[in-house]
C-alpha cells in the first residue's frame, strides 16, 4: 500500500558516492555499520533466498508476505546496502514472540544474530511487552548458546514442532523478561 513511500525513502537516502566507494573499494564494506530498517515487500525475494540458504526447512515466501500483511514487526539488518539477516516478532497482550531470526550464511559468526535479537527486544519493549519468547531446535547449538547468553531460559517443550529429516523434531520454548 505504501510502496511508493518506500521508493521515495530509498531515493532520498540513496548515496551514489557511497555506492561508488563500496564498489571500487570492497574492503570498506567490512568497516560499514550494521543498520536496521523495516522489511518491505520488495525484500521478500532476497529474504527468501537467505532463508533457503540458511535452513534445511525454510519458510515459504508467502509466510514472509503474510507477516508483513498482518503487521508483525519485520526487520532487516543490512550492511553497505546488503541484507545480512532479518528478524520477525509479534507483540501483544504484554508479551512478544520471536517468529524468525536468520543470518545469511556468509555473515554468521559475526554478531549479526545477536544484534537482530537485540533489535527485536527493543521493538517489543517499545510496545511495553514484559516478556519475549521463542522456539528453537534442541539441535541448533549455536542459537541455543546465543539465547542462553542473552538471558533466555527454557520454559517448556513443543512436541513435534519442526519438520525434520526423520519426521518431526521438538522445539524448546525459551523466554526472558524484557525489563533491564
Amino acid at each position: 500500500m505504501f510502496e511508493w513511500l518506500d521508493r521515495v525513502r530509498r531515493w532520498m537516502s540513496y548515496d551514489a558516492e557511497i555506492d561508488f566507494y563500496y564498489k571500487h573499494f570492497p574492503s570498506l564494506i567490512e568497516q560499514a555499520e550494521l543498520r536496521f530498517r523495516p522489511m518491505r515487500r520488495a525484500d521478500v525475494s532476497v529474504v527468501s533466498a537467505i532463508e533457503e540458504a540458511a535452513y534445511e526447512f525454510p519458510w515459504e515466501p508467502l509466510a514472509f508476505r503474510d507477516c508483513l500483511t498482518v503487521g508483525y514487526n519485520c526487520w532487516i539488518a543490512e550492511k553497505a546496502g546488503e541484507i545480512m539477516g532479518y528478524g520477525i516478532v509479534s507483540v501483544g497482550a504484554g508479551e512478544s514472540h520471536v517468529l524468525n531470526v536468520c543470518v545469511a550464511p556468509h555473515a554468521q559468526g559475526q554478531g549479526v544474530g545477536r544484534r537482530i535479537l537485540e533489535k527485536l527486544m527493543e521493538v517489543a519493549r517499545g510496545y511495553r511487552a514484559e516478556t519475549i519468547m521463542l522456539e528453537v531446535r534442541p539441535t541448533n547449538r549455536v542459537a541455543l548458546r546465543l539465547y542462553r547468553n542473552m538471558g533466555f531460559n527454557e520454559i517448556g517443550t513443543r512436541r513435534d514442532y519442526y519438520p525434520a529429516r526423520d519426521g518431526r523434531e521438538d522445539a524448546l520454548v525459551l523466554s526472558r523478561p524484557l525489563s533491564d
